[in-house]
């Protein structure tokens, strides 16, 4: 059932119903949070359908939000889940998005909230596990007019993020509504939270090939089981398994986040260590660092281009240990 984003939120635990999830409205209309009856939580900024926060059912955080972070809309965010599209990085010249800012405009734009949905399944417990579904919208019409010349194309975007036991799935739906066909990238910017980037490891990323942007952006090969971060690290990985094949943060051995994708081919890996992280000014405690990983689900590598009428989809679904 959709509710409406006005709906009051007393009409979610109606007596006689099983608990629901809680979604509410807050900050000036500014932030959505949802709250499952079982403790999980999430919320999202309507400034660039920033994921902020996801916190487990005992209230632990599980991303890494940077101290220095400006969650006023004045720049982007630095941590959570921030979105890049329609460009990776700085924009590359003489292309159609060559005007656009690094990482383009949907985590710098202001998103119209679409409404919630709730759907119940079967526990391996017994019982039922309840999940919310959060809708984000944002098209040409709704960009400013100095975006809209930078990237004169009509589109359509629908931003989820579903909020489960145990898991959280973003996804992104990205439909032309021009004459013309455009190119695309398209990335989940996840900062994750750990208490040791010493002890951490990624796994499923051997026999990648990568590019090394902190090695004059040389295409490699991943040839170990276990990527250690010992310092600067921006990689961008496409793992030979697919996105099926989950990516994993380990620490001290023990699995904390799995990663599946679905159409995005792509994960970056990345941490600005002590220099870089020095030289942020929203980087914020200059060691934080230490209690952070980028694990990045994407298409980044070269260009989706889509016809008009058409629409390319991809999504992530993160999942936590227990």
């Amino acid at each position: 059932m959709v509710d409406r984003p006005n709906k009051p939120s007393a009409l979610s635990s109606t007596p006689g119903l099983p608990p629901q999830a809680q979604v509410s409205i807050t900050h000036g209309s500014r932030k959505v949070t949802a709250v499952l009856p079982t403790g999980e939580s999430v919320e999202i900024l309507l400034y660039g359908a920033t994921v902020v926060s996801w916190r487990d059912r005992s209230g632990a955080e599980k991303l890494w939000l940077s101290e220095g972070s400006k969650l006023d809309g004045s720049k982007p965010v630095r941590g959570g889940i921030p979105l890049v599209f329609p460009v990776f990085g700085p924009p590359p010249p003489n292309h159609a998005t060559s005007a656009l800012p690094q990482h383009g405009f949907a985590r710098t734009s202001v998103w119209e909230f679409l409404g919630k949905s709730t759907s119940e399944s079967e526990s391996s417990e017994g019982g039922a596990d309840l999940s919310v579904k959060l809708d984000f919208g944002l098209s040409s019409a709704g960009l400013s007019e100095e975006t809209r010349g930078a990237w004169g194309y009509k589109f359509n975007l629908i931003y989820s993020v579903t909020l489960s036991k145990g898991s959280l799935g973003t996804s992104l739906v990205v439909t032309n509504d021009d004459e013309r066909p455009f190119e695309l990238q398209v990335l989940m910017h996840t900062y994750f939270r750990v208490e040791d980037i010493g002890k951490v490891t990624v796994t499923g990323l051997k026999g990648a090939s990568y590019i090394d942007k902190v090695d004059a952006k040389k295409e490699k090969s991943e040839g170990d089981g276990e990527v250690k971060i010992a310092g600067e690290t921006d990689r961008v990985y496409t793992p030979v398994a697919g996105p099926g094949a989950a990516v994993e943060i380990k620490e001290a051995g023990k699995t904390v986040f799995s990663v599946v994708r679905d159409n995005l081919n792509d994960v970056v890996v990345w941490n600005p260590w002590t220099e870089k992280a020095k030289g942020m000014a929203d980087f914020a405690p200059k060691d934080g660092y230490r209690q952070m990983v980028c694990v990045e689900a994407g298409s980044v590598r070269g260009w989706q281009t889509l016809e008009p009428g058409d629409a390319f989809e991809g999504a992530q679904t993160i999942s936590i240990s227990s």
